[in-house]
């Protein structure tokens, strides 16, 4: 499994039972500790293979540092954050690579295993697939207001407790139970990674915004112009491929497309197993779980948003 449906990670069979899964991600700084940058950085990397349904393994650290700029103290504290992200997770961090660079940069290329029947991609989605959502928006608005200088201490802090959370257990639950496919919400925001989806799996995509939770301050702040370059190039992105409902605002429109990191999962599900997933969900402590739609028959990508 390659690039052609724009899936999370790549596949390679090994076997009749065992398949690697490759990724890699890197991001600057998205809040002020070096050490939750660290921790957040991974959590971000890992989820790629969670979303595909596999067990990461390995992964090698990609740093870039700006050496004799920044003290090496603050090289540690991130390495130390991912480090023990990593040790949550079960991932061995065996070895890496660093470079001088102007800005700090950290991630992982990341490996792990999953069985080639059990592979949870993109293009999987059927008509009538209800889609369940794991992780609340805003994390992008919320952290551009970090860098100026608007999003008030606590909200900061619940962002960053959001983006720490590992996809684990939202990947071993729908898992479990058995899905038609999954991506996770990232850098090209929910209605992006939903296109992707929905594009792939050949269906249309039908969103209510009533039940999709969004973390504290985000309208506000999206209102403040909190907006990262990022979401707004999602946004003029999406424009051809969404229909919202007159009733939606503006702000609303941004955070559907806002860039998260670290983000939730957004999982297609057979109808007669959405109340297994959410007891599944449930069972590992996963909140908010949110149903936000549903695939529909249609062309190919397209989504309609509804209130």
């Amino acid at each position: 499994m390659g690039i052609s449906t724009r899936d999370d990670a790549a596949v390679y069979r090994l076997s009749d039972d065992l398949a690697l899964v490759q990724t890699v991600d890197v991001f600057t700084p998205v809040v002020d500790d070096p050490f939750q940058y660290g921790a957040i950085s991974v959590a971000n990397a890992l989820s790629d293979i969670y979303a595909m349904g596999a067990r990461p393994l390995l992964a090698l650290n990609i740093v870039g540092f700006p050496r004799g700029k920044l003290p090496l103290d603050v090289l540690g504290e991130i390495l130390r954050g991912g480090a023990a992200k990593a040790e949550e997770a079960g991932v061995l961090i065996v070895g890496g690579h660093s470079i001088d660079d102007p800005e700090p940069k950290y991630g992982l290329a990341v490996t792990g295993t999953v069985h080639p029947q059990k592979i949870v991609t993109n293009a999987g989605g059927r008509p009538g697939d209800v889609l369940v959502l794991t992780k609340p928006l805003g994390l992008g608005v919320i952290t551009t207001g970090i860098k100026q200088g608007k999003t008030p201490p606590a909200v900061a802090d619940a962002a960053i407790r959001v983006m720490g959370i590992l996809n684990r257990a939202a990947s071993e639950a729908m898992v479990e139970v058995g899905v038609h496919a999954c991506t996770d919400i990232t850098g090209f925001g929910l209605l992006g990674h939903l296109h992707q989806l929905a594009a792939a799996s050949g269906v249309a995509a039908y969103i209510r915004v009533s039940p999709i939770p969004f973390l504290p301050e985000a309208h506000a702040l999206a209102r403040q112009g909190a907006i990262a370059g990022g979401t707004a190039r999602n946004f003029e992105f999406l424009q051809d491929k969404v229909s919202y409902d007159e009733g939606i605002d503006e702000e609303t429109r941004l955070l559907l497309a806002d860039a998260q990191t670290s983000g939730g999962l957004l999982i297609a599900v057979p109808p007669d197993r959405a109340a297994a997933l959410d007891a599944a969900l449930q069972r590992r402590g996963v909140s908010p779980v949110a149903h936000v739609g549903e695939l529909t028959a249609g062309p190919a990508g397209r989504i309609t948003v509804a209130p």
